[in-house]
């Protein structure tokens, strides 16, 4: 009986001690967090300077949570408020920047990269756009029976055959923005190639864009990159829409210092246009914009540019140098699937432009595949041989010693060109294609080797 009250009063004594032990630590929580200021949030404590990919991550996480706040208010505020945000996320994450800078590789500005911002999910955007493209159906409506139709379910289900570490994100997500500059620079890019349509207008399964472009400059600069434009199919795009819409862009963009321009041999630093699907209009009409004596002549005026036209077949190549343009580009990046895209023949489109001064801009990409938006296009699939098919991709664009080199792509997930991060993903009865037995980041350690070759071959050419 003695023993049972010794042991019950050592009990209490413990049971005092303790809760004297939490009442005191509770008061000392409490005294500090007055000591705290109002506007630390989460993950904003002393010492994060110290690890600056933290810190870098903690504003960007502000920045979203900023505009998830304004999802529901006016597109213009939006907008507003998204470029006001990116400006105050690079200014606060510049340090993080400059050590960056010390590690990773210079940015080669021969070294030109398709990019687009037409992805969307319903946190910035109000729902999915892209990712829940729709299934192509074949032209020949007895093939077409035998394939799916519908649209893809996004996030699990997206409309690509490979699934981005990033998810199924949103071109406006500041966080996304920077993470893909990010990536291009520690892949030796240089130049920013843009997919534009002009204001209010879209691809057909996309949603206007052009107010994300100074957001996309600003970032660009920030990682030393520069930002040139890819002009896109729009409706009644002839010479006079494109002389409005070159001044258009010039006027509005010219002067940021992210705005691209190429010194030429003759010395003159010119903005630089690629456009898609240039074969679609006739000479006549293109030779009024890009010609000296044409009725809507560009040329010699404050807009003059230089103009890159798409060659698809042998024949264009005649077409594009009648039209006025400066250069040209083979955009696919599947070998043999067009006569621009098959790498035997750069030799003879670089000769025929090196005799009728014009650039040859020749497209290398990690590989190809669209099946999971046009399931009937099996034979266009190639494989990426664990990044073998984009190294003798370089390796046929290097030997025709051109002064740019462009790359399909960096983010266009639909046809598997992409370069961007991906990682392994199986969601119910879809398995995506990864990047194994390779990191996520392979292809941009692949461009950054190829950036660094082709400088150096570069410097031996012009010796």
């Amino acid at each position: 009986s003695l023993n049972y009250d010794i042991m019950a009063r050592f009990r209490r004594r413990t049971c005092i001690i303790l809760l004297l032990f939490i009442l005191f630590i509770c008061s000392i929580m409490m005294a500090l967090k007055t000591l705290r200021p109002d506007r630390a949030g989460f993950g904003d404590p002393f010492g994060l300077g110290l690890l600056p990919e933290l810190q870098q991550r903690t504003v960007l996480l502000d920045s979203k949570q900023n505009l998830l706040n304004r999802a529901q208010g006016d597109t213009v505020t939006r907008v507003s408020n998204l470029h006001s945000i990116a400006v105050n996320t690079m200014k606060a994450s510049m340090s993080s920047v400059r050590k960056l800078e010390e590690e990773l590789s210079s940015p080669n500005y021969n070294f030109h990269i398709f990019y687009y911002t037409w992805y969307g999910n319903p946190q910035f955007d109000g729902k999915y756009i892209h990712w829940n493209h729709p299934l192509l159906p074949h032209w020949d409506p007895k093939i077409a029976n035998n394939y799916p139709k519908g649209r893809h379910n996004p996030p699990e289900d997206i409309g690509a055959n490979f699934y981005p570490e990033l998810g199924s994100y949103s071109s406006k997500d500041p966080t996304v923005i920077e993470a893909h500059m990010k990536q291009m620079r520690a892949a030796s890019t240089g130049v920013i190639v843009l997919s534009w349509y002009p204001p209010g207008m879209a691809d057909e399964n996309g949603e206007p864009t052009d107010d994300l472009v100074p957001v996309v400059l600003d970032y660009a600069h920030k990682y030393n990159l520069k930002v040139t434009f890819h002009i896109e199919p729009y409706k009644d795009r002839d010479d006079r829409s494109m002389y409005h819409n070159v001044k258009y862009i010039i006027d509005k963009y010219g002067s940021h210092p992210a705005f691209y321009r190429h010194k030429t041999s003759t010395g003159r630093l010119l903005p630089m246009f690629y456009v898609y699907d240039s074969y679609v209009t006739i000479p006549e009409i293109w030779a009024n914009l890009l010609t000296v004596s044409g009725s809507q002549s560009i040329r010699n005026t404050p807009y003059d540019a230089l103009f890159i036209a798409l060659l698809v077949e042998e024949r264009h190549k005649h077409d594009i140098h009648r039209s006025g343009f400066d250069g040209m580009y083979t955009y696919f990046a599947t070998n043999g699937f067009s006569y621009g895209s098959s790498h035997h023949n750069w030799a003879s489109l670089k000769a025929f432009c090196d005799s009728n001064n014009l650039m040859f801009i020749p497209s290398v990409g990690p590989g190809y595949i669209d099946t999971s938006i046009r399931p009937w296009n099996n034979h266009n699939t190639r494989n990426r041989v664990n990044g073998k098919y984009y190294e003798t991709a370089f390796s046929a664009a290097l030997l025709v010693r051109p002064e740019i080199i462009s790359i399909t792509s960096f983010n266009e997930w639909h046809e598997g060109t992409q370069i961007e991060k991906a990682i392994p993903k199986r969601t119910g009865q879809v398995v995506y294609l990864d990047y194994k037995p390779h990191k996520p980041n392979v292809y941009l350690e692949l461009t950054q080797k190829w950036s660094e070759k082709y400088r150096k071959e570069q410097e031996q050419w012009l010796m």
